[in-house]
């Protein structure tokens, strides 16, 4: 085996290789700026277009509880999710129209029961939800692009600017992954925003929530999660709000 073929079957085991051996040693400074600093980036104009044809066909007006499904992928993780929680609709968002499309959706929305998929920027649509006073009952975020390399803090969740908005507007948060760094950095990123104190732990379920997680138990890797309890993001949002 030569070292490109090493290389390939790294890759498509889905495990994540990098430099980076611990928490990144700039994590509590990027994650104080962005408390500290508001973000003034414009909206993606796609992404508002998207949001307000959902409030335009009613998709929170009825009063539903409604979860997210964060970077949904192909929008399976959100079918699984919609079968767990039958009285909530499940909101599955994505950027990557190939990935959708793979559960037919095109342009717009497509809802099946309690379960909807849209295409739309998260970052977008997240201060979308902050602006408008929707608040999910949980947010997940299964199996996000780790960017494992030490100068890419910026672009995983936890150290991009959205970050405190990720925090305002959701309820229970749940983060799964399958590199043990980014839960953790994860994890403490939340601890410097909010002062509340949640754990990165290694997790064995039984069934996956998503298509990758289905593929990483079979390899029988190592998987972690990452809760933040409903509690600590009210908290932190009543916290946020002006005066």
């Amino acid at each position: 085996m030569n070292e490109l073929e090493a290389k390939n079957i790294i890759d498509q085991s889905g495990l994540v290789t990098s430099s980076q051996t611990g928490i990144h040693p700039r994590l509590a400074e990027i994650v104080g700026r962005h408390i500290n600093t508001p973000w003034t980036q414009p909206l993606h104009q796609p992404t508002v277009d998207v949001y307000q044809l959902l409030e335009k066909e009613n998709g929170f007006s009825d009063g539903q509880p409604f979860i997210l499904d964060s970077g949904c992928g192909t929008g399976k993780s959100t079918q699984r999710l919609a079968s767990l929680y039958p009285r909530h609709l499940v909101i599955g968002v994505d950027r990557s129209q190939v990935r959708l499309a793979k559960s037919g959706v095109g342009s717009g929305i497509f809802r099946s029961g309690n379960c909807m998929l849209l295409r739309a920027e998260l970052s977008t649509f997240w201060r979308l939800l902050e602006k408008n006073g929707r608040q999910p009952e949980a947010n997940y975020l299964l199996y996000p692009n780790p960017y494992p390399k030490p100068g890419h803090l910026s672009r995983r969740w936890h150290g991009h600017p959205v970050f405190p908005t990720l925090l305002a507007i959701s309820g229970k948060i749940e983060l799964r992954c399958n590199w043990e760094i980014y839960a953790l950095e994860f994890a403490r990123a939340v601890q410097h925003a909010t002062g509340s104190i949640v754990a990165a732990k290694r997790i064995a379920p039984g069934k996956g929530l998503s298509p990758f997680e289905d593929k990483y138990l079979e390899r029988q890797q190592s998987l972690f999660s990452v809760e933040v309890a409903a509690e600590i993001t009210d908290s932190f949002r009543q916290n946020r709000l002006p005066g």
